[in-house]
């Protein structure tokens, strides 16, 4: 039996061998970008841990031993579910491991703009001393704060920001408009959070119904002067809107942490616009969550090899396959 890391840039790899050692499987690491590649690296494998690598219908045609695809992460826009599924293939991922953590995130960015302190500390380390560049400044009780996504991270997200004095509201296709979410969260349709929004905070996957979601026609109907948030995937806003946004003042700011190209190209329009605060797709990180996803990543794709169910599995229907 043997799991294939196939792609991963974290620094150790102690909670997937403990893993695989107390199961009695081998594991093997590479690091690949393309479908080719992939195919080699992964024939004889049972299963395969990935970060960013494609696993397509044509690899999957070309490791029929395989058993399992395991995502290090929430999403798995780079998985063909649907190829995997008729060729029963179990598709894990970590839906929950890092709710806190990219929540956390997603408010860290949100101060940053609204309060405009990463602003301010590069006027400072440049000699200047002042509020001009980044008023007006709002006080955080006056604001309404927008979340696209109420999911695991986007609730969470919402609850935090409510605690901080925002007044909050968020959309969601899964919930019914006028009803309120567990947390006490009102359900608005996806044109007011737009609207009305001084803060939109982005928590939607990457789907071809999200792909630019927030393009130069939805920035347009954001509210003048407010802040973009995006903690979810690079490809849901236009990088070039956005930037032309921030460039024209219609956004006063936007906080990102992922990128439609990463790592984000030194040519990126984004960073001539001093309101954006960047991060590089750094939102997931505590030395908890790395922990986690990568232990629950190896343990799920161990339990399928094993027959077992998984904790976590995108596309259950394969378990009753045979």
């Amino acid at each position: 039996m043997r799991i294939t890391i196939v792609d991963c840039d974290h620094e150790t790899f102690e909670a997937e061998q403990e893993v695989s050692a107390a199961r009695g499987i081998e594991l093997v690491r590479e690091h690949v970008t393309t479908e080719d590649e992939v195919i080699r690296v992964a024939r004889g494998a049972e299963a395969i841990l990935i970060q960013y690598a494609p696993v397509t219908a044509a690899v999957l045609d070309a490791l029929p031993q395989l058993k399992a695809v395991g995502r290090y992460g929430v999403g798995v826009d780079t998985v063909d579910v649907e190829a995997a599924t008729s060729r029963g293939v179990a598709v894990c991922n970590v839906p929950d491991y890092g709710v806190q953590d990219v929540s956390d995130h997603a408010i860290a960015l949100t101060m940053s703009v609204v309060r405009g302190t990463a602003q301010l500390d590069r006027l400072v380390r440049d000699g200047e001393y002042g509020l001009v560049p980044v008023k007006p400044l709002h006080r955080v009780s006056t604001l309404r704060f927008g979340v696209l996504g109420l999911g695991r991270i986007g609730a969470a997200t919402a609850v935090k920001a409510r605690a901080l004095g925002f007044t909050v509201v968020g959309s969601d296709p899964q919930l019914e408009i006028g009803t309120y979410t567990a947390d006490g969260i009102e359900v608005v349709d996806f044109e007011t959070v737009l609207t009305t929004s001084d803060v939109l905070s982005l928590h939607v996957p990457l789907l071809e119904t999200t792909h630019h979601l927030i393009d130069e026609g939805a920035l347009a109907r954001m509210k003048a002067g407010s802040v973009l948030v995006n903690t979810c995937r690079g490809a849901v806003i236009d990088t070039a809107a956005v930037a032309a946004a921030l460039r024209s003042g219609h956004l006063k700011g936007a906080g990102l942490d992922v990128f439609e190209q990463e790592p984000l190209p030194a040519d990126s329009p984004l960073l001539e616009c001093p309101s954006a605060v960047l991060t590089p797709h750094a939102s997931w990180y505590s030395e908890e969550s790395y922990s986690e996803v990568k232990r629950r990543a190896a343990e799920a794709i161990a339990d399928v090899i094993h027959g077992q169910r998984p904790r976590d599995i995108a596309n259950p229907e394969v378990l009753e396959q045979g």
